[in-house]
């Protein structure tokens, strides 16, 4: 069983990296154990930017989301987890890459409903809704990343 990441904030004053310079992490995504990882080191992320109960909750539940994507449809990944701040606000941003077969309609799977297994459909567009920034960058077997941040309320 994979253990989850060490997730302690370190001092990194060099990259501007938020609260108390909390250092960036990551999450290899390789098995089915590896997804459970990540709902734990996304836990401890939000903490540590001080995120409440409510949005702890939205951006674990779209990192999740995200990484079983990349398990399933990419083949694997990696998730990683960094601290932006802007005009003194904290966030906290989910980089997850993979090498998969990319994703033809874009546009398509961000429609509810559409799915290429046995899920919902609500997957790439939910995780996007839970978020304050999303991006993807995709293209035919060129792998996926997806870019989403979601920023502390003031």
């Amino acid at each position: 069983m994979t253990q989850p990441p060490d997730t302690t904030p370190t001092a990194d004053h060099r990259t501007g990296a938020a609260p108390a310079g909390a250092a960036a992490s990551q999450v290899v995504l390789a098995t089915e154990e590896d997804l459970l990882s990540v709902r734990h080191a996304l836990r401890t992320a939000t903490l540590t930017v001080g995120f409440g109960i409510v949005d702890q909750t939205r951006v674990v539940t779209a990192a999740s989301e995200l990484a079983r994507n990349a398990y399933i449809h990419g083949g694997g990944g990696v998730l990683t987890i960094e601290y932006p701040t802007r005009r003194g606000e904290k966030g906290l941003r989910l980089t997850i890459r993979d090498d998969g077969p990319g994703i033809p309609d874009l546009d398509q799977a961000f429609v509810d409903g559409f799915t290429t297994g046995a899920g919902l459909g609500h997957g790439l567009g939910g995780a996007r809704r839970l978020m304050d920034e999303f991006e993807v960058r995709t293209a035919p077997g060129a792998g996926t990343t997806v870019i989403a941040t979601r920023w502390l309320p003031r």
